[in-house]
């Protein structure tokens, strides 16, 4: 028979198993996001040692792996200045004409539904820095938005 028509296994078949991206640059956190990140890394050593089925234990393991580093490389960012944007504050902004409320946080603790919004977004790059009654450059547009309040987020 042709070594064409011939099949080892379905293993060979199967979709390779990539890690998990880790974003690039530093990994800074808010003291909540630090939490977050252990009880995750927690669960899951939990979960691993309850599990039984080879395949779903090799994906929680990979799953580990990610949030082992994003702990190691965790840095809980300092408070910024008062009445100054930076990770961990809470901004109310009016863009569009529509006031809004978010705080600005590490990557892994981002959650916009929630108004949780990583810092390396476009929309916290351009918070970031400012402070209230100033008015900031977002999506190509000159003094887009004005920024109404700046409190500390991690209430």
């Amino acid at each position: 028979m042709s070594v064409a028509f011939r099949r080892e296994s379905d293993e060979e078949h199967l979709e390779p198993k990539f890690e998990l991206p880790i974003p690039a640059g530093p990994n800074p956190v808010t003291g909540r996001g630090k939490r977050l990140i252990d009880a995750k890394v927690a669960g899951l050593e939990a979960a691993i040692a309850g599990e039984g089925d080879a395949e779903r234990l090799t994906a929680l393991r990979r799953e580990l792996r990610y949030w082992h580093t994003r702990q190691t490389t965790a840095e809980v960012a300092p408070a910024p200045a008062a009445g100054q944007i930076g990770i961990g504050a809470r901004v109310t902004f009016r863009l569009n004409g529509g006031a809004r409320t978010l705080t600005i946080v590490g990557a892994d603790e981002a959650d916009p539904a929630a108004g949780l919004i990583g810092f390396a977004a476009p929309l916290a790059q351009a918070l970031i820095g400012a402070e209230a009654g100033e008015r900031v450059d977002f999506g190509g547009r000159t003094d887009a938005i004005e920024i109404v309040e700046v409190g500390d987020g991690e209430g």
